[in-house]
């Protein structure tokens, strides 16, 4: 269980620990997802945009760190991995063997509304200026990604859709 973060006592360099963290967590998560769909379920197609959020968190968690570190060199990490837990990674059961690139895409768009959520939801218990400013900053970053992740899902072809009932196995009595 993550260790609440008070956003009070947050100053702008937690802040931007806290995004970095953030980030890391969505780009370890995709990892996961990618290796699963690829080496178990032989998914390439949704394995590859997996990778592909991999490297988008990567991009953006590398930005806000080098920002961190120009802009606040000496200020101690206060905020760590443990006070945080699916707050920008896609929910675990969003998974599924026979996802399709749109699902996948689908499940990232969830994943970046949670996190913008997250911020908006974070401005309203701190009264610091400048971490409402990078707050909402944040938030709107993630609905700059919200759109990104909505243009690819649109270039898609439709689809039928599979739901996860219609591949389940039936249940089998026991002998």
């Amino acid at each position: 269980m993550p260790v609440r973060l008070d956003f009070r006592a947050l100053s702008p360099a937690d802040a931007l620990d806290l995004a970095v963290l953030m980030e890391e967590e969505a780009r370890q998560r995709y990892i996961e997802f990618a290796e699963v769909l690829e080496e178990v379920h032989h998914n390439r197609d949704a394995a590859a945009f997996c990778r592909t959020m991999v490297e988008n968190e990567e991009r953006h968690g590398s930005e806000l760190l080098k920002r961190r570190q120009q802009l606040y060199p000496s200020a101690p990490a206060r905020v760590t991995a443990s006070m945080l837990f699916d707050v920008e990674a896609p929910e675990y059961d969003r998974a599924a063997a026979f996802m399709t690139p749109r699902g996948c895409m689908e499940m990232a768009l969830a994943a970046e509304t949670k996190a913008e959520r997250f911020f908006r939801d974070a401005l309203a218990t701190t009264s610091n200026a400048d971490v409402k400013a990078l707050l909402v900053e944040l938030a709107d970053e993630e609905v700059e990604h919200q759109h990104m992740v909505r243009a690819q899902i649109e270039r898609l072809p439709a689809e039928g859709r599979v739901s996860r009932e219609d591949i389940a196995d039936e249940p089998v009595g026991q002998d």
